[in-house]
């Protein structure tokens, strides 16, 4: 399958909620296979409504969500679609091990290979020797590093991500943000990744779609020219800081009142 072949079409898009609130107002976007898009905006304009709706969590009101998430010829899986919410949302009563295994589990397919993804998919976060372990053991970090191994271990085509690290403290969300680089390097999920972070949206994405304020709609596509594999001190680079500004003047544009 080409690489430039659409996996998520968005087209007209709308949410309008039984109490009269509309929190989407027409929203067309296409995501490429591979990307890692993030959707910037305001707090309240309707990201996380989005998202369940390309998961299927919520049906839109107006409108239309296309996937294409079949495996290139050969593959011997389907596509599959991984999600991780802003909390963990990990059972305080089992072991991360079967936390992560749960998706498996439900699946019915839970054999000695997959308990073989289990440990790899938490290694491949850094929680290699923590697999006993129980929630309330973990700091903030861990658990979310945790409910990412459990939204990575059915090998997702589509990674749909809800501001999972906006409740960390600045050091390890930065780490965290270095670590799902790598695995999507490694990997190549298309990722969907909503955020409010200017910084955040530029240092991961390939695309960033700038939301406007409530109903929310896609005001600015922009492209994320910059180099790859992202290495920390990205950050400190004229380029990265002349991209910051570009995209927040239009997340600015985006969000200002009406002229009256």
């Amino acid at each position: 399958m080409p690489p430039t072949a659409t996996v998520v079409q968005l087209r007209g898009v709308a949410k309008r909620f039984a109490s009269g609130l509309e929190a989407l107002g027409g929203v067309d976007l296409a995501v490429a296979r591979g990307e890692f898009l993030s959707l910037l905006g305001p707090s309240g304009c309707g990201k996380s409504t989005l998202l369940r709706i390309v998961a299927g969590l919520s049906e839109p009101s107006g409108g239309g969500c296309t996937l294409d998430l079949g495996a290139p010829p050969g593959a011997a899986t389907t596509g599959r679609i991984g999600f991780v919410f802003q909390d963990p949302t990990l059972m305080p009563w089992s072991t991360l091990a079967k936390n992560v295994e749960l998706p498996l589990r439900i699946a019915g397919r839970l054999g000695s290979a997959e308990r073989d993804r289990v440990a790899q998919a938490l290694a491949a976060v850094g929680l290699k020797g923590f697999e006993r372990a129980y929630p309330h053991q973990l700091s903030g970090g861990m658990r979310m590093r945790a409910s990412l191994a459990r939204a990575l271990v059915t090998e997702p085509d589509l990674l749909l991500l809800d501001e999972p690290f906006a409740a960390l403290d600045e050091i390890t969300r930065l780490a965290l943000n270095d670590d799902l680089l790598r695995l999507w390097e490694r990997h190549r999920p298309t990722i969907l990744f909503v955020t409010h972070s200017v910084f955040e949206s530029v240092y991961l994405s390939t695309r960033i779609a700038v939301m406007t304020a409530r109903p929310g709609r896609i005001a600015a596509d922009l492209p994320v020219p910059l180099p790859q594999p992202r290495e920390r001190g990205l950050r400190l680079s004229p380029a990265y800081a002349a991209m910051c500004e570009r995209v927040s003047a239009a997340l600015a544009a985006a969000t200002a009142p009406p002229v009256q």
